[in-house]
């Protein structure tokens, strides 16, 4: 889905600054902190109160839920 909006051209300058500040930050935290990788996509901690969501609970969800 493409959508065109028409900006002033502060307003898009305001944008294109807080779209770089957002896109550095991870950046800047990336090279700071070693994420471990699975498949070329970075790992997120897992809690220890938290569980594995596999294709079976998936599907124990949705019958719940009709």
């Amino acid at each position: 889905m493409r959508t065109t909006l028409q900006l002033d051209d502060d307003v898009l300058a305001a944008a294109r600054v807080l779209a770089l500040q957002t896109l550095s930050r991870p950046a800047g935290k990336g090279s700071q902190h070693h994420q471990e990788q699975r498949f070329g996509l970075p790992q997120l901690p897992m809690k220890a109160s938290g569980g594995v969501v596999d294709l079976e609970l998936v599907n124990q969800l949705r019958e719940e839920e009709a």
